[in-house]
């Protein structure tokens, strides 16, 4: 068969035929070129106005043109949202009429990191903008409610659909057993058992197979209404030295001091069991680990073909798309500053043979890459044969032929993506789980819920941290909340029955650039921080909030003496619902909070619940009534 033949009468454009029949027609059809282009999935920006976007994005890659049309690619991350949910559909249709339009007409398939919360990194999550805006995944675990985690799961899958969206890079399933790591806040937290739990009916939620898809009137079966989920980051990211990401060379460690490499393991069994259809190797390098008796390779987990092909697909026998992380083979630039592939342990490797080590490890896909040509080299200098990559490039194939890419699934309604996005039920619900999610650790300084008082409304004068070089400064928020029968807010906190501090963990500033995003370092507040706040309670009875993307030392705050909250993402007025009981609070902690930054680095990194005597236990929490 010809591959320049491809009628409009080929067998791999007729919906009748099984996914197996067709996937064989268009792999016979395709060129070397068309293959090769299958196993890169990189990242595009949206232009303005739903445009596809000329200038390469802020991340470092082509245009949506450029890898369409001359490298053949056909899977893409997109990054920041625009501003109208039709704005993005516009651009998910442009973009399926760009690849109609190529000679085989394969369909792309969009992918997105989270982007249903406050966290707002490019390289790990998004912010909300035209969609719904729920707490962090660490707050769906603070409330342990698996019938809750569908329901934002399957909100997440029916606002992805609207735009196009059909991989969500997500859920991550992650070990948060090193306080000090930046990427906790994506996590479900300390405990395996609960990962695995909540990660499962995740999977459900966003692939439709689930009990509230049926509810729906969906048939419970993978297909067009689904979202296909590519869980993170096996076999476990977490243990990091010292708390270091590995994005970043000096974080490229994993550790495994306390024998847990096992526990971090567990969660994927369970999501592996509930049908992920993808999964995503991490950057992290092993240091030291002996499995079964046998050393693991000191080469980064998606170069390894000893976690791959020997634990991800023959241990647990998945058989689905292994995508790697970002970046593993080409040097970048990234916002202006050098940014080094993360080729872990094969640094010495030029970018042909990091490749070559991906494809032998048995990966399907290059995540954050864009070369298709290398895998052209290898296969013509007789290093990579034909044959492996369409093992690869079939998968890939038969994963859009089941979304119903090829068919009906392919362009989207741009009025009803206007209509669903950002629908006021979604809306409400997710506002009511940030509300929920709020966690109450100890009352000492103000009873709560805050009630009016016999003479009329509670005066409370709010404010948060602003830190100007070496001095941070009590300073009102940004936008004064909106008095209610109950409160009414004062700018002076000498006029106030309360004072109500909203504080960010702490984290060591890092950067320029991209490096800037991950929060990291102590996990203890700075002196001057801490000064400000005590302060304010010995003028007022104070409520501080401290709003965790990973854990923090609160040591401090506990002994002077407020009543101390946290939350996992909650606006000013879903924080304000919980804390008046207009929705009870009703988070529980995911993780322990240690009692001291030396407790921390005297824990080994892996080992869940080991830092000593810490201040307040996973599963503490002081429901409130409404």
């Amino acid at each position: 068969m010809s591959s320049d033949d491809a009628p409009d009468a080929a067998p791999y454009r007729d919906p009748r035929l099984p996914v197996a029949e067709r996937v064989a027609d268009l792999l016979g059809r395709m060129t070397l070129e068309e293959k090769a282009g299958q196993l890169f999935h990189t990242m595009v920006e949206v232009g303005s106005g739903g445009t596809l976007a000329e200038e390469p994005s802020r991340m470092g890659a082509a245009t949506a043109r450029d890898l369409v049309t001359r490298r053949h690619l056909t899977h893409v991350n997109v990054l920041a949202a625009p501003r109208t949910a039709r704005e993005f559909a516009r651009w998910h249709n442009r973009l399926q009429e760009l690849a109609a339009g190529t000679r085989l007409g394969i369909p792309v398939t969009v992918s997105s990191d989270p982007r249903h919360s406050f966290t707002d990194n490019p390289g790990a999550a998004l912010l909300s903008g035209p969609f719904s805006q729920w707490p962090e995944t660490l707050g769906l675990a603070a409330l342990r409610d698996e019938r809750l985690v569908e329901e934002h799961a399957d909100a997440v899958r029916r606002e992805y659909l609207a735009v196009g969206i059909r991989t969500a890079l997500h859920p991550q399933v992650d070990l948060l057993t090193e306080p000090r790591w930046a990427r906790g806040g994506a996590t479900f937290g300390e405990d395996a058992d609960l990962a695995g739990r909540l990660g499962a009916v995740y999977v459900r939620g966003l692939q439709a197979t689930g009990d509230v898809a049926r509810e729906r009137g969906l048939d419970g079966a993978f297909g067009p209404a689904s979202v296909s989920t590519m869980t993170k980051h096996f076999p476990g990211g977490g243990p990091q030295r010292d708390g270091e990401d590995p994005h970043f060379p000096y974080g490229r460690e994993q550790v495994y001091p306390g024998g847990s490499f096992e526990t971090h393991l567990q969660p994927f069994h369970d999501l592996i069991a509930a049908g992920t259809r993808q999964v995503m190797p991490y950057y992290g390098m092993p240091v030291g680990l002996v499995r079964n008796g046998e050393p693991v390779e000191e080469v980064g987990f998606g170069f390894s073909r000893q976690v791959v092909t020997g634990i991800l697909r023959e241990e647990l026998g998945f058989d689905g798309i292994v995508c790697t992380d970002w970046g593993l083979v080409t040097d970048a630039e990234v916002f202006g500053h050098p940014f080094p592939a993360r080729a872990w342990g094969v640094e010495h490797l030029a970018p042909l043979e990091r490749v070559e080590r991906i494809l032998a490890a048995g990966a399907d896909q290059l995540g954050g890459e864009a070369c298709p040509e290398l895998v052209v080299q290898l296969v013509g200098d007789g290093r990579v044969t034909e044959a492996r990559l369409d093992v690869s490039v079939g998968r890939l194939l038969a994963e859009k032929f089941v979304l119903g890419l090829f068919d009906e699934a392919r362009y989207v309604d741009e009025d009803a993506a206007a209509s669903v996005v950002g629908a006021a039920d979604l809306v409400a619900a997710g506002r009511r789980t940030q509300s929920r999610s709020v966690t109450v650790l100890s009352v000492d300084a103000v009873p709560l819920p805050l009630r009016a008082g016999t003479s009329g409304a509670l005066r409370v004068h709010t404010a948060t941290v602003a830190e100007d070089g070496d001095a941070p400064l009590l300073r009102p928020p940004a936008t004064r909340p909106a008095d209610r029968a109950e409160l009414r807010f004062v700018d002076d906190p000498a006029t106030a029955d309360v004072a109500l501090v909203r504080l960010e963990a702490p984290y060591e500033r890092r950067g320029p650039g991209f490096e800037s995003f991950f929060h990291a370092g102590s996990l203890e507040f700075p002196d001057a921080v801490l000064d400000a706040v005590r302060g304010l309670a010995a003028r007022v009875p104070t409520v501080a909030v401290v709003h965790l993307d990973r854990p923090a030392v609160l040591t401090p705050l506990v002994e002077a003496g407020v009543t101390l909250v946290v939350d996992f993402g909650a606006s000013t007025d879903a924080l304000l619902d919980a804390l008046t009981g207009v929705v009870p609070a009703e988070g529980r902690l995911p993780f322990d909070l240690p009692r001291s930054m030396a407790a921390v680095v005297a824990s080994p990194s892996d080992a869940p619940f080991s830092t000593k005597d810490p201040l307040f236990r996973f599963g503490h929490g002081m429901p409130l009534p409404q």
